[in-house]
């Protein structure tokens, strides 16, 4: 339970770090580029890739990936600036609902009773979560932030699972490749931020995007340690892992950053908890 517990820890960090950013004036382009480094530089340190399967030519799939995880990391951090901790985190763990509808219409899955429920909850969890009775209109168009997190990481999940479906290349040296591929992605948006729109590239920018990658490319490391040692029970993995992202992002948001929460909201973080238990229990068979 150690990897799980450190895995949360690293994937509530990621998002207090992308919520202090605007707060001592980071630079989130320039920090993601730099995030991207040193999960390459650590992904070479801790799952010691063969060269030999380096250049084998990728699988479209991990270019698709390269692209997609530097732009859905941007929305993740406007998401966390614009609509907090809590709401962002809840969105990016029920986009598992995404996979489990592909599933459902493009595997011909068949559903048990409790993934049902839990779809039907989690649906239900994430329009509560997001309710608020009045706002202004910018404030009302910064909910779109916490919907792309939740379609764009439920994509992003699919493609990851198919990709490891792929045996022509190891499941670690398909995901170095994706690093590779998003450090450059961003390092090209940056090149015309700098050369068009005129922005500096700062060290503190290059310092914060290391430690951002660090905490980033823990989270990948403890929750497949984790699942290595706990093999023979997956869905407590899954279930713990999402359900204490959601308990301790929340309790950060709401303590550390005092980020408003009403009664609704509370009830659809409730829900939210209930969809993914119930999502467990479907995975581990239990109807």
């Amino acid at each position: 339970m150690i990897y799980i517990f450190l895995s949360i820890c690293c994937s509530v960090t990621v998002a207090v770090l992308l919520k202090l950013a605007r707060r001592y004036q980071i630079n989130v382009l320039q920090a993601v580029m730099w995030n991207y480094l040193a999960a390459i530089l650590l992904s070479f340190v801790f799952f010691r890739p063969a060269i030999a399967t380096l250049v084998i030519v990728p699988p479209v799939l991990t270019l698709v990936l390269g692209v997609l995880l530097p732009v859905l990391f941007l929305v993740l951090a406007a998401s966390v600036r614009n609509i907090g901790i809590v709401k962002t985190d809840i969105a990016q763990r029920l986009s598992l609902f995404i996979p489990i509808l592909a599933a459902l219409f493009l595997f011909g899955e068949k559903f048990s009773t409790f993934r049902i429920a839990g779809l039907i909850l989690g649906f239900v969890a994430i329009f509560l979560t997001l309710f608020r009775k009045s706002a202004p209109r910018s404030e009302k168009f910064s909910y779109l932030y916490p919907v792309l997190v939740f379609v764009g990481f439920g994509i992003i999940d699919v493609i990851f699972k198919q990709l490891a479906l792929d045996l022509s290349i190891p499941y670690t040296s398909a995901l170095l490749i994706v690093f590779c591929i998003s450090f450059i992605v961003a390092m090209l948006i940056l090149l015309y931020t700098v050369t068009v729109k005129k922005q500096k590239v700062q060290l503190i920018n290059f310092a914060c995007g290391i430690v951002l990658g660090c905490f980033n490319f823990g989270n990948i490391l403890f929750y497949m340690k984790a699942h290595r040692a706990m093999s023979g029970n997956p869905s407590t993995v899954f279930a713990a892992m999402n359900m204490g992202v959601i308990v301790l992002g929340s309790l950060v948001g709401i303590l550390l950053f005092r980020e408003k929460v009403s009664k609704v909201n509370y009830i659809g973080i409730a829900l939210a908890l209930a969809a993914i238990l119930f999502i467990t229990l479907s995975q581990a068979n239990a109807v």
